[in-house]
């Protein structure tokens, strides 16, 4: 079993202190452009009102994480509770491209029913998300440390410009009066919901289901362990995601028929190498030598299914 601590001292609680904020202030511009959106009668504001229902639940998983991160595996989820922010992400994007439907049908029907708005309150609110957006954004590039918080950032980058765009049809409709800017305008950020959303469910259903990590080659890996000095085969080869930021391997490799006590450099080294290059630190390597069938998983030696004699293995958890 592997326990990792979470960061602790200035450095976790200032990234603490960050995501409550950015929680908080996202919450509130979420009510804000929902009730302007109402009042304005502009769907693009309430379209606007849903893309920072997306920043909040990136930004509530983000919270999670770090959390999580600070809760040891035991022995009943000996993996600890990496899976749970993967599951929320998967359900919470799931629900995010419901609503990118919805925006969607609601700005066709609009552009062959118009609807007059209130440009300069759309403006007005579309402004303060501008600032909101761009001040959270500035705050978690500023401890965007990890993965987790770097795509938090990357999020709220992305979203400030979107909602730079609602001024620029705000300005558009207050200059020409063609209310249909906002209904394309909604098209375009439901678009954007609809496109990360997408993006977010494919990355976490490949984790639900163990699936081989993305940027991972197989191929690549078992050549790096390959070129280990006294490896003379690796296979039975997986590759997985514990979660969204941690790997785990499992594998068979065949060695000369050496004594447990010397093949712990050949585990040093294996190890080493698929730390360093391939960023997976928890693996398990079963060493054998002699080469095993391909009948349910390698579990039946090659001497065994032609009658020979039972061949040992070496079994190294790292």
């Amino acid at each position: 079993m592997h326990v990792h601590a979470a960061p602790t001292g200035k450095g976790a609680n200032r990234t603490t202190s960050v995501l409550r904020f950015s929680l908080a202030a996202t919450l509130a511009y979420v009510v804000v452009t929902l009730v302007a959106g109402l009042r304005a009668h502009s769907l693009a504001l309430l379209s606007e009102s849903g893309h920072n229902v997306s920043d909040f639940l990136a930004l509530l998983l983000s919270f999670a994480a770090v959390y999580f991160q600070s809760r040891p595996a035991d022995h009943s989820r000996t993996f600890g509770y990496q899976r749970a922010g993967v599951l929320a992400a998967f359900i919470n994007a799931g629900t995010l491209i419901l609503i990118s439907l919805w925006i969607a049908f609601e700005a066709v029907h609009r552009l062959s029913n118009p609807v007059i708005v209130q440009p300069k309150l759309m403006m007005i609110v579309a402004v303060a998300g501008v600032v909101m957006n761009g001040l959270i954004a500035a705050l978690l590039w500023g401890v965007a440390r990890d993965v987790n918080l770097r795509s938090a950032f990357l999020h709220m980058a992305g979203d400030t410009l979107s909602t730079a765009a609602v001024i620029a049809g705000g300005a558009g409709i207050l200059l020409t009066g063609q209310n249909w800017i906002d209904p394309v305008l909604s098209l375009v950020i439901a678009a954007l919901i609809l496109w990360s959303s997408v993006g977010i469910v494919r990355e976490t259903l490949n984790i639900l289901l163990e699936g081989t990590p993305r940027g991972v080659s197989l191929t690549q890996i078992r050549s790096g362990m390959e070129e280990v000095e006294g490896v003379v085969d690796v296979h039975d080869l997986h590759v997985w995601s514990l979660g969204s930021q941690s790997r785990a391997l499992a594998c068979h490799v065949t060695i000369a028929d050496i004594p447990p006590s010397e093949s712990a450099c050949i585990l040093v080294k294996l190890n080493h190498v698929l730390h360093d290059h391939f960023h997976i630190s928890h693996t398990t390597i079963q060493f054998e030598h002699v080469g095993c069938g391909a009948v349910e998983g390698c579990v039946v030696p090659m001497e065994e299914m032609t009658g020979g004699h039972e061949h040992g293995h070496h079994g190294h958890a790292h």
